[in-house]
């Protein structure tokens, strides 16, 4: 395990009692031995974190002081086909960074901090079992040629996960071992510790990517962009698969000469392996109208590039949740601009999805 002091100082743990117990939550507890340790009922259900508007204004401070303990008590792998074959479980919930767009916090409630799930051996055990069930892959998709893709971490970013506790390393073990399927998350967080694990290209890490002067404003508590793509050809030489996340696109009045300047420093910099193993996906924003009242409250300047009425329209997301995107017309001009500016200074760069 690695040291998050950067994101992390912190004071309470909100635990729930066999997840405290639990040799993993003992792991936990441990790195934090002058932690004040709260028992709660359920790690959904904590008052002083979640659904309290004035939480809001200590949204920073929340990420950074509180941590939870708890169980996954549904383990459910879902078909997904976008950035992955399945959905696995998650093995936490929540962030220490601040994106002001994340869609986490839209469904648990304000700033919603790290939950750790220490029940990670029943996690593993039912990962194992789907991987095993659904036996070599048939046929080549967009998620992968040959392996079933896994996402790990719909919920967190597994590298800011990996420096709390090993949940995430072992999963990455469970399919180093695995030939029929590989591990796949995306990060804005650079944990050079996981230059150590040995992957053996079994795990596909997607360093997500946007241009510099909006991360500034965005992505708060991230690792700079120009950091995340430094560490691009060391993890490829480490033996993971390193994919592109260009996400999310925010159409600001620049964004597409920004988008170029990113594209053609990429270009410059990363060596011929990582360039012959590289492929992308474009997912431009998408907003909630409740998380912008949220924001407007702690971080109004991200409002100020990411709420635009004029340019949005009401949309029904997969998951059935109501939210807005770029207007239908504009995204669409969008998506092929983007897309065309990648195949004229990235053209290496394949692009899985865009949309």
């Amino acid at each position: 395990m690695t040291s998050s002091s950067r994101l992390l100082d912190v004071r309470r743990i909100y635990a729930e009692p066999a997840a405290a117990a639990s040799p993993r939550g003992q792991d936990v507890l441990a790195q934090w031995p002058e932690a004040t340790v709260v028992p709660v009922e359920s790690h959904w259900r904590i008052p002083e974190l979640h659904g309290d508007e004035a939480n809001a204004r200590r949204w920073v401070r929340i990420k950074t002081e509180a941590l939870v303990l708890g169980e996954k008590k549904s383990l459910v792998t879902r078909p997904n086909g976008r950035s992955a074959d399945f959905i696995a479980p998650s093995l936490a919930n929540g962030c220490a960074m601040a994106c002001v767009y994340c869609y986490v916090p839209r469904r648990k409630g304000y700033s919603n901090p790290v939950t750790v799930f220490t029940n990670i051996e029943q996690i593993g055990r039912h990962v194992a079992r789907h991987v095993h069930a659904q036996g070599p892959k048939p046929e080549p998709n967009q998620c992968d040629p040959d392996a079933w893709v896994y996402d790990i971490g719909e919920n967190s970013d597994c590298s800011v996960d990996a420096a709390i506790s090993d949940n995430v390393r072992d999963l990455c073990d469970l399919f180093r071992m695995t030939p029929t399927a590989k591990a796949s998350f995306a990060t804005k967080w650079v944990n050079r510790d996981l230059l150590d694990w040995d992957p053996r290209g079994r795990s596909r890490i997607r360093f997500s990517l946007m241009p510099a002067e909006t991360a500034k404003v965005t992505d708060l508590r991230t690792s700079p962009m120009a950091e995340r793509i430094a560490a691009i050809d060391d993890f490829v030489e480490a033996g993971w698969e390193v994919h592109l996340n260009f996400s999310p696109v925010v159409m600001t009045p620049t964004w597409l000469a920004d988008w170029r300047l990113l594209l053609q420093q990429l270009d410059d910099v990363l060596s011929p392996a990582a360039k012959a193993q590289a492929a992308a996906e474009v997912i431009f924003l998408t907003h909630n109208a409740a998380l912008h009242e949220v924001n407007e409250l702690w971080h109004p300047k991200g409002e100020e590039l990411i709420w635009q009425p004029r340019l949005q329209e009401a949309k029904i997301s997969q998951n059935g949740a109501e939210n807005v995107r770029y207007r239908r017309d504009l995204k669409a001009e969008g998506v092929a601009a983007l897309t065309a500016l990648v195949r004229e200074v990235a053209p290496w760069c394949r692009i899985r999805y865009a949309f």
